[in-house]
């Protein structure tokens, strides 16, 4: 049997608005659209409902009441952008989850609710997450997905409506649990048909002369019943930007694929800049009369929306597509995208060395290969070889490491070298060391620096490390290391390793 779960958030536009606000909660906001009669209240927050002021009244009416309340303006479009976010967030419960108008959503949980525990836990656990992010939500659970909804907004939430004759359990509910227009709620509460029993009793035919379309009762009626069908479709992640180019005849000459790319750049810039993104990577698709398609992709190491820098990035490659048979059609995708102020064109703010770097990475990597162009990144540890590392310069960055406030060396060698150390005692400053053939006598020494191994990861044997700064005669500066104590019952004696080199 299907099973549908509707979820609907009752406060949904106050709670969004306080969240972004800085007013105390005990003020009474209402929030405003635009009437054909001067503002109308959309929605109000508790302090305001104490007062009398109820959404779909008029400002002027509610400040009549109660000339303190404050009006804000409401944002309908950004409320719905986060339904649709949590639409795709609620997809932990039901791969099928809908939009339901403007503030609620629905699932398709037929087979899924054991996965939960059953549909009481599974209820529960939607309200208690939704509840975590500061929404208040109203839930229920019916085999149709009407029913479902009028449970949720009219009847005693959280509701679980089990059984095929679902008629007698909503009978009690008003009629505008079926979603009936104001106007025609308040011609059926003329007639005397307050709840959906009252109007279940007429006779479809004359119902159906009076009522048309959407507020047709009897329509209503087979939908909650599940008379009638009604299908849910599920919400889909917003599509990349996309700029489309088709050819009136296929093209066959090599320089199609760079004209194309001249043609797609300006429209992307263009879906970019309206969902306030930057490309990290751009696919150049040709699509063959054969049905087969050619394409160019490249990368960037951080978000951009330049049309001189992508095009420039994408040039050579897509003058490189081969037409076969000829290509009638041209798509340029940005597959990978990160968000990008309105005002930037790059992620850095002004041209500078950061941006030049950035371009210059961009440019070796589609001439040299994005494998062969890394940049340094900081690891969580204190062992100096493991400090840091490098990563590809187009990868995703990766959360960054603390900095070491130690004075570290300017080169790190990948290994440490075995070095001869000469000391009066064998836990004393070192005075004389020989390095790749070459003595070197200490001038200055600074230190020990004492770096203990890394116990949940090392082997048993692993051994303490104190570290020298030391100054030869000739002023060269190294960083020198003795692994190991006497007597640590770790191995032998002590060896000295040169770990760095000093500017």
């Amino acid at each position: 049997m299907r099973r549908v779960l509707s979820i609907w958030f009752p406060a949904l536009a106050v709670e969004r608005w306080a969240k972004a606000s800085d007013c105390a909660p005990e003020e009474p906001v209402v929030l405003t659209v635009e009437g054909a009669h001067g503002p109308i209240i959309h929605a109000a927050t508790p302090a305001a409902a104490e007062r009398g002021a109820r959404a779909g009244a008029r400002l002027a009416d509610a400040r009549a009441i109660d000339p303190q309340l404050v009006a804000m303006p409401a944002d309908p479009p950004g409320d719905l952008a986060l339904v649709r976010r949590l639409a795709l967030w609620a997809q932990r419960w039901s791969p099928l989850v809908e939009v339901d108008g403007t503030d609620a959503l629905r699932l398709d949980i037929s087979g899924a609710a054991h996965l939960f525990g059953g549909e009481p836990s599974l209820a529960a656990d939607v309200r208690t997450r939704f509840a975590l992010a500061g929404l208040t939500t109203r839930v229920a659970i019916a085999p149709t997905a009407a029913a479902a909804w009028a449970l949720a907004h009219y009847g005693n939430a959280p509701a679980i409506l089990c059984g095929r004759n679902i008629g007698p359990m909503i009978a009690d509910l008003p009629v505008a649990a079926l979603r009936f227009s104001p106007g025609a709620v308040r011609t059926l509460e003329r007639l005397g048909l307050k709840t959906v029993g009252a109007l279940a009793g007429i006779e479809r035919r004359s119902l159906a002369r009076r009522f048309r379309d959407a507020d047709n009762p009897v329509d209503a009626l087979d939908r909650a019943r599940g008379r009638t069908p009604e299908p849910l479709t599920g919400e889909k992640p917003n599509p990349p930007p996309r700029a489309d180019l088709r050819l009136e005849e296929p093209a066959v000459h090599v320089e199609v694929g760079g004209q194309a790319l001249e043609r797609l750049i300006p429209p992307l810039v263009e879906r970019l800049e309206e969902r306030r993104l930057g490309a990290r990577r751009l696919a150049l698709h040709g699509f063959r009369v054969d049905g087969s398609v050619a394409t160019a992709s490249v990368a960037t190491s951080i978000p951009s929306r330049e049309p001189r820098h992508l095009r420039r990035l994408l040039a050579d490659k897509a003058a490189a597509l081969d037409p076969g048979f000829g290509f009638d059609a041209f798509a340029l995708v940005a597959e990978w995208t990160e968000p990008l102020g309105a005002a930037q064109d790059s992620l850095v703010e002004e041209p500078s060395g950061e941006r030049d770097i950035a371009r210059l990475i961009d440019r070796l990597s589609v001439k040299l290969g994005a494998r062969s162009v890394r940049r340094p990144q900081r690891h969580e540890s204190h062992v100096p070889e493991r400090a840091s590392g490098w990563r590809p310069a187009l990868g995703k960055a990766q959360p960054t490491a603390t900095p070491d406030t130690a004075q570290r060396p300017q080169r790190l060698l990948d290994r440490p070298e075995a070095i001869a150390v000469i000391y009066a005692t064998p836990e004393g400053v070192p005075r004389r060391f020989v390095w790749r053939r070459a003595v070197h006598d200490i001038a200055r020494v600074e230190g020990p620096e004492r770096i203990a191994p890394e116990w949940w990861r090392e082997r048993s044997t692993a051994r303490l490390r104190d570290y020298y700064r030391v100054e030869d005669v000739a002023g060269r500066r190294f960083w020198i290391f003795r692994e190991g104590v006497i007597g640590d019952g770790r191995g032998g004696i002590p060896n000295w390793y040169l770990h760095g080199l000093f500017g």
